[in-house]
């Protein structure tokens, strides 16, 4: 039964956070493009239309085809690995559906319109505008980092 659940609600997760993103893309490319900039919170955050044809911090412009094929494999390979495999941790389980909701969100973006919209920019610090896909590749890398330290030494409790 757990099982069951957990395979329902993975994957609407999944779709929910690829929503979200590309609703948020499509309200900030329609209202701050090309070059309006909305301050959520000032000194602190503001809204700022950006197209990034490259990954993480701009870098890299100009792959996209290899960035569309690495995405793909590494999306696929994860989704594969999450649904054939019978996941006994939760944690595991939904912090790698975060990463893949994270990793589509970005790839739509890819394979539509060549580039990725990104529009959260922090102004109380010199940083990249990014996404709400960014955010959640960062957010399930944290925690996938997190289980996997847990994990460690929870294996060197038990052999001790």
């Amino acid at each position: 039964m757990r099982l069951r659940n957990k395979n329902i609600w993975c994957p609407v997760m999944i779709i929910m956070i690829i929503a979200f993103d590309q609703i948020t893309k499509y309200i900030a490319k329609s209202t701050l493009y090309p070059d309006k900039a909305i301050h959520f919170i000032d000194g602190f955050l503001e809204f700022r239309y950006a197209e990034n044809t490259g990954v993480a911090f701009s870098m890299f412009s100009g792959g996209r085809w290899v960035f569309i094929i690495l995405t793909s494999a590494v999306a696929i390979g994860m989704l594969v690995y999450m649904f054939t495999r019978a996941q006994k941790n939760l944690w595991l389980y939904w912090s790698l559906g975060v990463i893949v909701a994270g990793a589509i969100g970005n790839l739509i973006d890819r394979i539509f319109l060549g580039y990725v919209i990104d529009f959260i920019n922090p102004t109380f610090v010199r940083f990249a505008v990014f996404n709400i896909a960014d955010c959640a590749v960062t957010l399930g890398t944290v925690s996938l980092v997190a289980y996997l330290i847990f994990d460690i030494f929870k294996k060197e409790k038990k052999d001790a």
